[in-house]
C-alpha cells in the first residue's frame, strides 16, 4: 500500500522535548517505520521550517520525509500555521494528482485541513488522527488556549468529511460523538512503544537520592510538572527528574523552566528537583529505568506515550486519571491513577507506593507484560491498516494481506 502521512508541524526528524515536538513526532515516526516493516511504502509530508532542509530525506527506517514549501521556511509555533494550510494542501493536491497514494493519513487538525483540501480533488481516501481536540484544550486552558479561533469549527468539519477517524483512546471517541461524528466511522487504535529500545534490561542512569521519580514531556504548563514538584514537598528522601524542553544549556532562558525552578525554591525542594532539559531517545530508557516510579500529571492527555515507555522498562506509573491515561494505566495492576490537579492526593499515593518495594515490583512486572501484549508498534500498524481498509471504497481494500 502507498501511504501518505501528513504531519504539518510534527516532523519525525525533529528533536523531542522542545516546543511543539513531542508524542506526535514519535507516533508518526514509529508508526511509519512499522508500516514499512509490514511491506508498505510510506511518505511523510511535513512543513519546511528550515531553508537548508533537503526536499526529501530517506530515513534509516525506510520511510521518506518530504518538506513541503508552505509559508516562510523557518520554525513557527504550530498555532500560527493555519494561514499556510491552503498552500500546503495545494502542494499536496498537485503531487497526489500525478502520483496518488492509496490512502492519506492526517495527523493533527491542521494537517486534516490540508489533507481534506488536497484529497477532495485528487480522489484519495482520507484518515484522520487528531492527537488532541480543540474542545478539550479549551475546556482545560480557557483563555490561555492559543489555538486559532476556528479550530473547533474546522475539527468538526474534518470529522464529517474524512473517510475514517483513528482515535487514540476511548475518551476521544466520546468527545467526537458529541461533535456529531458517527461512532461507526471511528476506529480506536492506541499509540505504541518501541520494544527494542524500551525494555527492562540495559543501562541505568545514576541517581543522587535513595528514591527517584521521573516526569517526561514538553515544558508547557498543561503537562503539570508543577503538580509533581508540589507533591515532592510531601515525599521525603526522594528526587524528581523532569526531562523535556530545550537543551540543558538553554534551560535558564526557558519561561516554564524558570517558573518551575522558582516553585521548587519556594517549596524548599530545589535541591531535590533536577531539570534535565532535552533527553535524547537513546538516553531516555536509562533515565526511565533509574526511577522507582514515573509520574504523569497533566491537566489532560489525549494519549501519552511516556507511560508506555515506562511500563516497557518495568517501571510503574503514577498518573492523573485523564484522557488516554485511563486506558493505558490499569489502576492497581500496572500503576496507580490519581485525581487530576491534586498534589496532596498525588503525594499520599506516591509515599505509600515508594514505601512498598514489593508492590513497585509487581506493578512494574504487570505493566511490562501489558505493553508487550498490547502496544508493540507492529501490532499498532496492523490495526491502523485495518482502519485504512475501512476508509477505502468497496472493492479497493484487502491491503492487510500485503507482506
Amino acid at each position: 500500500m502507498r501511504i501518505s502521512m501528513v504531519s504539518e508541524h510534527a516532523s519525525p526528524l525533529a528533536a523531542l522535548g522542545e516546543e511543539d515536538a513531542g508524542g506526535q513526532n514519535v507516533h508518526v515516526a514509529d508508526l511509519s517505520a512499522a508500516l514499512v516493516r509490514a511491506g508498505h511504502d510510506v511518505t511523510v509530508y511535513t512543513r519546511r521550517d528550515d531553508p537548508d532542509s533537503p526536499d526529501t530525506v530517506e530515513t534509516p527506517a525506510g520511510y521518506r520525509v518530504v518538506h513541503v514549501p508552505a509559508g516562510p521556511p523557518r520554525r513557527l509555533p504550530k498555532d500560527e500555521l493555519l494561514p499556510y494550510m491552503g498552500e500546503f494542501g495545494s502542494w499536496l493536491r498537485d503531487r497526489w494528482t500525478e502520483e496518488p497514494p492509496d490512502v492519506a493519513h492526517a495527523h493533527f487538525w491542521m494537517s486534516g485541513v490540508a489533507t481534506v483540501l488536497a484529497a477532495r480533488e485528487a480522489g484519495v481516501p482520507t484518515v484522520q488522527t487528531f492527537h488532541a481536540l480543540g474542545v478539550v484544550k479549551r475546556r482545560h486552558q480557557g483563555d490561555a488556549d492559543t489555538s486559532p479561533p476556528d479550530r473547533m469549527r474546522l475539527e468538526r468539519m474534518i470529522g464529517k468529511q474524512v473517510d475514517r477517524i483513528v482515535a487514540t483512546c476511548s475518551d476521544e471517541v466520546f468527545e467526537l460523538a458529541r461533535q456529531g461524528v458517527p461512532r461507526q466511522r471511528i476506529s480506536v487504535v492506541p499509540c505504541g512503544v518501541d520494544l527494542d529500545r524500551f525494555g527492562g534490561g540495559g543501562p541505568v542512569a545514576p541517581r543522587n537520592a535513595p528514591k527517584r521519580v521521573v516526569s517526561v514531556g514538553r515544558l508547557v504548563p498543561r503537562k503539570g510538572f508543577d503538580l509533581a514538584i508540589a507533591a515532592l514537598a510531601r515525599v521525603p528522601e526522594t528526587e524528581l527528574v523532569i526531562a523535556g524542553g530545550p537543551a540543558s544549556g538553554a534551560l535558564s532562558r526557558d519561561p516554564e523552566a524558570q517558573r518551575l525552578q522558582r516553585l521548587a525554591e519556594k517549596l524548599g525542594v530545589a535541591d531535590r528537583v533536577q531539570l534535565a532539559g532535552q533527553v535524547s531517545r537513546a538516553e531516555m530508557p536509562a533515565l526511565l529505568r533509574s526511577a522507582d516510579a514515573v509520574l504523569c500529571t497533566p491537566w489532560y492527555e489525549p494519549f501519552g506515550i511516556v507511560p508506555l515507555e515506562a511500563m516497557a522498562c518495568g517501571v510503574p506509573v503514577v498518573a492523573a486519571a485523564v484522557g488516554g491515561l485511563t486506558d493505558t494505566v490499569v489502576d492497581g495492576i500496572t500503576g496507580r491513577l490519581v485525581p487530576p490537579r491534586d498534589p496532596a492526593r498525588l503525594a499520599a499515593r506516591l509515599r505509600a507506593l515508594l514505601d512498598e518495594p514489593a508492590e513497585l515490583e509487581a506493578l512494574g512486572t504487570a505493566g511490562q507484560e501489558r505493553v508487550r501484549a498490547r502496544y508493540s508498534w507492529d501490532r499498532i500498524a496492523a490495526e491502523t491498516v485495518r482502519a485504512y481498509e475501512k476508509a477505502m471504497p468497496v472493492g479497493e481494500s484487502g491491503w492487510a494481506a500485503v507482506p
